[in-house]
């Protein structure tokens, strides 16, 4: 692998000077904008050279046939691929006779900079033509916090050296190519040209395109406006013309040396399952009147406005290591714009930065990214749950044709339907529904959320309590056993008390008890009775959680340990991933994991273990984990923190914090990876700040690693905002607003009042001795060695 581009280090923004082609791919996805509904990929202007063109909409999919060698009864029917909605992004450049084409001629300078405060991604460069005339090109473009629909650039050209005839075409492009993931040749020819033409329009400098795609019968309407000015004497000619899959206007103008031209560029996008071409492309084209009305100025000024509102609790501020600051800001920033305006949608994997996992959505929303938006943009967290409650038809017919009651989420999804066809690791990961009833519960606790628990919350606990008692039985060891499922753990499958799971479960099944009884009447109206609270409680209460005796750790699942460990020692570097060079047979049977799971238990069911099973469980499983996933990282640096291995702990963090601008896994192209950005806050507050959250309350037990001075973070708690700010010997709580809020330091208690900062001292590390071991050749580089210290 090639190393990746080396972005400069700033605290509030990423940025690149040169242009390497080669580093496109990688750095379209670091530079994407998104707000949740719209997702625009970091390409260049000009559309041209590229690496992955990418124009999302949250939602909107071409269904397809799934292939499989054997069919049989329950493998989904159909599969859901994201694909390229019509593209506003591009303005090309035409200058005398020669288009602007950064292959061609002479780059003299060049720089893209995505500005974590602003929220918009610049660019200025700097070219002369083969023929000798150079002019410069400044681009900003964003994608709208404020106006859901719209996404906008304002452009400008300003000639150096002499008069140039200056043209501009300003388009709306629709079926741009998707990278090819299907071998399937029905497949293939379904998503290279998904999208159907019906409507087309032009008004002035507006145009309009409407599309339907083929199979999943959704349309998709994109109109575009612009305002056009120049300093220089002569007027710019505008004119606009659309049909099929273009819309295009077309601007020139002949300016002489320093005059300049300025487009500024707005795009509605709208899009609907079930509306008719006419009031969709009138919603989107009324959105841009409206973003015309209003200026690039105050939409930028909005845009800016709603970070500063963000940040003011969401920051968090560190000492040590400015590139570690920039990379925790740049994972805030993505976990933000992946879900500020999705409103009942879902947050896909590589939210809308790229087509990776082909747009799904996975339980690990729920379980890493959910909890960061619940602390620092929470009506985000509950529109993203409100969506999960909306499929829950989805969920309890998949549940019926898996003969069990209540509802089965699916493993991977963007409408709701399940679209895995492997079900060894799909459709028995059945942990995904307690992870979505977990997350509902953390929302409703940190929140003080009633109307959402009426509204959605306890229904969803209650399916999916249901589903357990149907999916678990009753051993001759009066234990309540869950068979045949799949863990976090993807190297593992098909395994009896998966403890994660069962732990998972136990909470999903205590919860919907208690939701049920603090709200009487929604669970009546859910046909919900005393005997079947019982039936939840009872199987809670003697779920069977596995232990070895002989090592004094619990197995991942029943027998876990007894298995034959994998032969590290005889495995190359070059061979990870496994998945890609060992069949699953020959992983699934092995003590091999690739993702934590047993230990992401640890953190997650926290109050299940005590601080010795914590020791020696992580020290145990650290020996098996090899990370071939990005979501492990961040858990081991949780868990390894509050054992005491500090300095790992560090390691840890500094992995998954450069895990996409260092492109560690190889394919940032394909997209962010979301979740495991979510996991650089999580490493950093469960980790080092210790925070854990159950019942009981907030409890903080906060450690410092030698490789930095100071941590600080903020969380909103019920409509409050709470400032932690870690010193190497002493925390200092900060609640900004509002009643008094009891916490817990270490255990003591204390009472936080507005505008009173508490201080508290942190007492001495526990003796742990050396840390544990890894795979070889699988141990974390250091975390002087990521930041080349």
């Amino acid at each position: 692998m090639s190393r990746p581009p080396a972005f400069d280090v700033a605290a509030w923004s990423v940025g690149l000077d040169g242009l390497e082609i080669a580093d496109l791919a990688h750095e379209e996805s670091v530079f994407g904008l998104s707000n949740g509904h719209i997702g625009w990929r970091g390409n260049l202007d000009e559309g041209s050279p590229r690496g992955v063109a990418g124009s999302y909409l949250n939602g909107v999919f071409e269904e397809h046939p799934m292939p499989y060698a054997e069919d049989g009864y329950g493998y989904p029917e159909s599969g859901q691929t994201v694909i390229n909605v019509p593209n506003g992004q591009l303005i090309r450049l035409t200058v005398d006779d020669g288009p602007f084409d950064v292959e061609q001629g002479k780059v003299i300078s060049h720089s893209r900079r995505l500005d974590l405060r602003d929220g918009t991604l610049s660019r200025d460069v700097e070219w002369q033509s083969a023929a000798g005339r150079t002019v410069n090109v400044r681009s900003t473009r964003l994608v709208s916090f404020t106006q859901r629909s719209i996404a906008a650039v304002r452009y400008r050209v300003r000639a150096v050296d002499g008069p140039a005839k200056i043209t501009v075409q300003s388009e709306v492009l629709a079926n741009e190519p998707l990278p090819i993931t299907h071998a399937d040749p029905r497949v293939q020819e379904l998503l290279r040209r998904p999208l159907d033409a019906v409507d087309a329009a032009v008004l002035g400098t507006a145009a309009t395109l409407v599309h339907q795609t083929r199979k999943s019968d959704l349309t998709v309407a994109v109109a575009m406006d612009h305002t056009v000015a120049s300093t220089g004497d002569a007027a710019p000619t505008v004119s606009t013309e659309a049909a099929g899959d273009l819309a295009r206007t077309t601007v020139s103008v002949v300016l002489a040396d320093g005059e300049e031209l300025e487009i500024v560029k707005f795009v509605g996008h709208e899009w609907s399952a079930s509306d008719s071409r006419s009031p969709l492309r009138d919603r989107a084209e009324a959105a841009v009147a409206d973003a015309m009305r209003d200026g690039w100025d105050l939409l930028a000024a909005g845009q800016r406005e709603r970070l500063d509102d963000y940040w003011a609790c969401a920051d968090v501020e560190i000492d040590g290591e400015p590139r570690l600051q920039q990379a925790v800001r740049f994972a805030l920033f993505q976990v933000f714009q992946a879900a500020v305006r999705a409103e009942v949608r879902s947050v896909p994997g590589k939210g809308l930065t790229g087509s990776g996992y082909e747009g799904h959505t996975f339980w690990d929303f729920e379980g890493f990214v959910l909890p960061v938006l619940t602390a620092t943009a929470p009506h985000a967290a509950e529109q993203a749950l409100r969506w999960r409650h909306s499929t829950l038809d989805h969920a309890r017919d998949r549940a019926r044709q898996l003969h069990l009651a209540g509802a089965a989420f699916p493993w991977r999804t963007i409408d709701g339907r399940e679209s895995s066809g492997y079900w060894p690791a799909s459709t028995a990961a059945f942990h995904v529904n307690a992870d979505i009833a977990a997350a509902v519960m953390h929302y409703v606790r940190a929140t003080g959320d009633d109307l959402f628990e009426r509204e959605a919350g306890v229904e969803i606990l209650v399916e999916t309590a249901r589903l357990w008692v149907s999916l678990g039985h009753w051993g001759s060891d009066d234990r309540f056993h869950i068979d045949g499922v799949t863990g976090p753990d993807e190297y593992s499958a098909i395994a009896n008390d998966n403890v994660y799971t069962n732990l998972m479960a136990q909470a999903n099944l205590r919860g919907a008890a208690a939701a049920a009884r603090r709200h009487p009447d929604v669970s009546r109206a859910l046909d919900v009775d005393d005997a079947e609270i019982d039936r939840w409680t009872n199987a809670a209460d003697r779920v069977a959680i596995p232990f070895d005796e002989e090592r004094g750790v619990h197995p991942q699942s029943a027998g876990y340990t007894q298995q034959e460990r994998w032969d590290f020692e005889g495995t190359d570097p070059e061979q990870y991933l496994l998945q890609e060079h060992f069949p699953y047979f020959d992983i699934y049977r092995k003590q091999v994991v690739k993702q934590a799971d047993l230990v992401l238990a640890l953190f997650f069911a926290h109050e299940s273990f005590t601080d010795e099973e914590k020791l020696r469980d992580f020290a145990y499983y650290e020996e098996l984990t090899v990370r071939d996933s990005s979501l492990s990282a961040a858990v081991q640096a949780v868990i390894a923190a509050e054992v005491g291995h500090l300095s790992l702990a560090a390691d840890y963090l500094a992995e998954t914090a450069t895990v996409d601008l260092d492109d560690l896994h190889g394919n940032t192209k394909e997209g962010l990876h979301i979740a495991a950005l979510a996991g650089v806050w999580v490493a950093l507050t469960a980790g080092f700040g210790g925070m854990r959250d159950s019942d009981a309350g907030l409890s903080f037990a906060p450690r410092l690693p030698p490789q930095l001075t100071r941590i600080s973070f903020g969380i909103r708690v019920a409509g409050r905002t709470l400032r932690v700010d870690i010193a190497p010997t002493a925390t200092t709580y900060r609640l900004m607003s509002g009643p008094a809020l009891t916490v817990r330091h270490f255990g003591d208690e204390l009472v936080l009042e507005a505008g009173s900062p508490t201080t508290a001292e942190t007492p001495p590390p526990p003796a742990v001795g050396d840390p544990p071991r890894q795979p070889r050749g699988r141990e974390p580089r250091s975390f002087a060695e990521v930041f080349d210290r």
